[in-house]
């Protein structure tokens, strides 16, 4: 038996309603982990794309990538018993011996790759100890070679990939008279050096004639045999033997189980399943993949070497951020530009975080620093994200070095920053197709202080009248999405690149009196806040809103 499991990828992911800096920096960082290490770093997304990624990347000619919604543990990330499976066809007796040879108790039944049944020790033990009439080799259409395996015999005439299709098995042991009486046509006869009843067998059309104890058959009874198309078996076994033997013949098709077996897929997560594998008393249980073909097994034993997935985290560091399920994986790096979060790891961790306004700068500087060129379409990939995070350089998150990055990068890929900047935010701030939800959502991050959950939407546009219409269908949803996201505040900003300003508009029972606080404004706040020189989510509004809140 060998043991198999998926190829361990690392996955390089950035944080839930990926912006065009978490998902561009994913790429790039997995292109470059790859590079330098030779190991398979594949980037994700955590969420759907916006209008703005989706740009930049068809722009650059570079692929989506996967979405990655949950890092718990699935069957795939477990080392499944490989086992070979067994035709249906084969007779109990090699399937008995091929579980003594590979000391399993059950064998996967396969057809054209997929899974027909499970025969069991204990379907075996149930052949042997349930009665069955005489007619059972004919019932379970067994063929012929398997009755030649099992009594060791030796076939003289007759195909022996036919199948029994009707008839009984009969032992003509008694007197030519008693025989001739109870032999019929089909019929399948066990008889020893006995010349008048193998002639009575020939003519009675018989399908087969097994003959014990290696007796002599004359030339005229094997050409008879041949010509009528019986199949003829010599063995040296005697016929108490050979009777006893002929239920071991009967294909394990007949006695497998193939109704309400409990299987699983390489994409099932282990929470799912481990009731259910509880529920029931199986040792193994059979995996299969999308297409149905047949894997290994999956056993309790197999769940302790279960194998946590590895992940690179980019341009987050907090858990309400991160993928689901992120307590179950291995974190092996984080690269990042936001404040330290409440995120915890295992063991420790590489964790790169650099007070710059973008995460793309840092990853331009690591490959800076290995020496490691850039593609015209990864530096294209995070010249935007550098834009995109600092709102070409107007927002006061952006450093010197982003700048500088940005203007290294456009050189690489030969475009103009300028030109970039306005098809990115053009793309980005298109709301004709969404619904107000999505907007809210489409740059959407989640942030807890103490029992507080609050949450921040973002949209950026150079476009006054886009402005015009989102401040009058903002408000209006904005009760709604709190409630559906659970959380006690939500706040949107619709972001003036040009003016370098903000709209807010809050929603939450003290959410208005929060921003007053925060910033220190008049008591006669209109529905929406005007914040002049506020752009910038994580630098300028977030850390006021924290400081106001755990005053």
């Amino acid at each position: 038996m060998e043991s198999v499991i998926e190829n361990q990828k690392i996955y390089v992911v950035g944080h839930k309603n990926p912006d065009t800096d978490s998902v561009c920096s994913a790429i790039a960082y997995a292109e470059l982990k790859g590079i330098l290490t030779g190991n398979a770093y594949v980037a994700r997304r955590a969420g759907q794309l916006n209008e703005e990624t989706h740009f930049v990347l068809n722009k650059f000619g570079v692929k989506i990538p996967l979405l990655l919604s949950d890092l718990r543990v699935q069957v795939k990330d477990v080392e499944l018993r490989k086992v070979e499976g067994i035709d249906g066809s084969v007779s109990i007796k090699t399937a008995w011996r091929k579980m003594r040879d590979l000391n399993t108790k059950t064998l996967p039944v396969i057809r054209d790759c997929k899974l027909e049944g499970l025969i069991t020790v204990g379907d075996i033990a149930n052949s042997y100890m349930d009665v069955y009439d005489n007619e059972v080799l004919s019932t379970a259409r067994t063929q012929y070679r398997n009755i030649v395996a099992v009594v060791d015999g030796v076939l003289l005439t007759g195909n022996e990939y036919s199948y029994i299709l009707q008839g009984k098995v009969l032992v003509l042991a008694g007197s030519y008279d008693l025989n001739s009486q109870v032999i019929a046509p089909n019929d399948l006869v066990i008889l020893s050096d006995q010349p008048k009843e193998m002639q009575l067998a020939i003519d009675s059309h018989v399908s087969c004639m097994v003959v014990c104890q290696a007796a002599e058959i004359s030339a005229d009874i094997i050409q008879q045999a041949e010509e009528k198309e019986i199949v003829l078996i010599s063995s040296s076994f005697d016929p108490y033997t050979v009777a006893r033997l002929m239920n071991q013949s009967i294909p394990i098709k007949y006695f497998m189980t193939k109704e309400g077996i409990m299987s699983f897929q390489l994409r099932d997560y282990l929470d799912d399943i481990k009731p259910l594998m509880v529920q029931k008393k199986y040792r193994d249980f059979p995996v299969s993949d999308s297409e149905g073909r047949f894997l290994g097994f999956l056993s309790r034993r197999c769940l302790i070497k279960s194998s946590k997935k590895q992940v690179i985290l980019v341009d987050h560091n907090e858990k309400s951020q991160a993928v689901d399920g992120i307590e179950q994986a291995e974190v092996l790096e984080i690269i990042d530009h936001h404040r330290i979060g409440n995120l915890e790891t295992m063991g420790p961790v590489f964790f790169r975080n650099q007070p710059v306004g973008c995460t793309a700068t840092i990853i331009y500087q690591m490959y800076e620093e290995t020496l490691t060129k850039l593609s015209k379409e990864t530096a294209g990939l995070l010249c935007s994200a550098i834009i995109s995070d600092t709102l070409m350089f107007r927002s006061p998150t952006c450093t010197t070095l982003d700048e500088y990055a940005a203007r290294q990068l456009s050189h690489i890929a030969q475009v103009d920053i300028k030109d970039l900047a306005e098809e990115m935010f053009n793309a980005g701030s298109n709301i004709k197709s969404k619904s107000t939800e999505d907007i809210i959502l489409t740059d959407f991050k989640q942030f807890t202080v103490g029992d507080s959950k609050f949450g921040v939407g973002q949209l950026n546009s150079m476009n006054e009248e886009e402005i015009k219409t989102l401040s009058e269908i903002i408000p209006q949803a904005l009760d709604q999405v709190r409630i559906k996201q659970n959380l006690e505040y939500l706040y949107f900003m619709i972001t003036n690149i040009l003016d370098e300003s903000t709209q807010l508009y809050c929603s939450g029972t003290g959410a208005k009196g929060i921003v007053r606080n925060a910033f220190d404004l008049t008591d006669d706040l209109l529905e929406e806040v005007y914040l002049k020189g506020v752009v910038s989510r994580k630098k300028q509004l977030v850390p006021t809103l924290v400081a106001a809140l755990q005053q």
